[in-house]
């Protein structure tokens, strides 16, 4: 979740602007360091398979979790665990979306590997499977082999200004039409691709998105494992990269101030909480487009699948200066949002399927990458 600019400046006030000056205007104009010093990293290992994955390690993942754990197998292995304590057992109960982001994980991999011409031969679950937890069985072996004909993939080149882009949209700048097919085309990993930029589709999705975002925020246990995940300020985010982060002056000064804090956030009668609703909803409700991800069934291979086909869209989208930013919340498995998992997969998947991801697209502003853990601290062991 992130609130906007003109909402945080309405909780900070003006007193809490001027007085950060001297010490505390160093304090909050201070951003994360070591949270973003893997983005700096990435690209400057010689070992190959250091370097496929300290491109790997930006892929996109639910609430940034960053759920991947790897194992250094002889001279040219990677095996690929899922870390359980970065689960989300309460919006994410299957552990179908993290499985998604290693998905993403792995398509980067390959990605970068196929860059300095390597092949790598993937092998998934090679020790079973289980479609309703994941667990401390590798999710994949990845062989690497020096390939001069390898083909490169140029979506590449746009891993690292990649991004989800978590802000309102420009609503009076539509997306053409055939950028749907721009994306298409990158989709190559078995899924289905839709999406639409008609009116009164923009029209149905926003309001399906937003109903569901509600349902998710007003459920205690699914709101509240987002708001466990919140890293306010600097020296939250550089102690602990990963989860929601809130950087920049503006949440440096809500939380020195105690104008954004977890409790807050769940105090259904505070500003922040009042603010947080108003700058997640302007997201749902500046969609300029939508698009969505199917798979015929829903296994693990499935989603794996889903996971590779939309960072490659994703990426694609980048390419052409396209905002995209997934709204996953009608995708959940959780009683609470049973009516809209069936309602979105009635309009999307009417003969039968599973929506793996949906989408709002558009334009907005360029922000800045998300916190990850060093690459050093991915091993299983070194």
């Amino acid at each position: 979740m992130k609130l906007s600019r003109r909402k945080a400046i309405g909780l900070i006030g003006g007193g809490a602007i001027l007085a950060a000056t001297g010490a505390v205007g160093y304090s909050v104009t201070r951003t994360p360091q070591n949270a973003l010093a893997p983005w700096e990293a990435a690209g400057n290992y010689t070992e190959i398979r250091r370097r496929a994955l300290s491109f790997a390690l930006l892929a996109p993942n639910p609430h940034n979790r960053q759920p991947w754990m790897v194992d250094l197998v002889g001279d040219d292995e990677v095996v690929l665990y899922v870390d359980t304590t970065k689960l989300l057992p309460m919006t994410d109960p299957f552990s179908r979306q993290i499985t998604i982001g290693l998905g993403c994980f792995l398509e980067v991999m390959r990605l970068s590997a196929a860059e300095a011409g390597y092949q790598v031969d993937l092998t998934l679950f090679p020790e079973g499977e289980d479609e309703h937890a994941l667990n401390d069985r590798p999710v994949a072996r990845a062989v690497f082999k020096a390939d001069p004909n390898v083909k490169r993939d140029p979506i590449f080149a746009h891993v690292m200004e990649r991004r989800s882009l978590k802000e309102p949209y420009d609503t009076e700048r539509p997306v053409a039409a055939d950028v749907l097919g721009i994306l298409a085309a990158n989709a190559i990993s078995g899924t289905r691709f839709g999406g639409s930029v008609d009116a009164a589709d923009i029209a149905q999705y926003r309001a399906l998105s937003h109903e569901a975002l509600r349902i998710e925020i007003e459920t205690p246990r699914t709101y509240q494992e987002s708001v466990d995940l919140f890293r306010i300020g600097h020296r939250e985010i550089d102690a602990n990269p990963d989860g929601i982060d809130f950087s920049g002056p503006l949440f440096e000064s809500l939380g020195l101030f105690g104008l954004f804090t977890r409790a807050s956030a769940v105090d259904k009668e505070s500003s922040a909480y009042k603010a947080g609703l108003d700058a997640v909803y302007a997201n749902t409700d500046t969609a300029m487009g939508h698009i969505w991800l199917i798979t015929s069934t829903n296994t693990r291979r499935d989603q794996i699948a889903a996971g590779a086909d939309w960072v490659r869209v994703n990426l694609a989208a980048t390419g052409i200066g396209l905002a995209m930013q997934p709204l996953s919340q009608a995708l959940q498995e959780y009683p609470e949002m049973a009516t809209l998992y069936a309602d979105i997969h009635k309009r999307l998947a009417p003969e039968a399927g599973t929506v793996q991801m949906f989408a709002r697209i558009g334009y907005g502003p360029k922000t800045g990458p998300s916190p990850r853990w060093p690459l050093e601290t991915k091993f299983v062991r070194t």
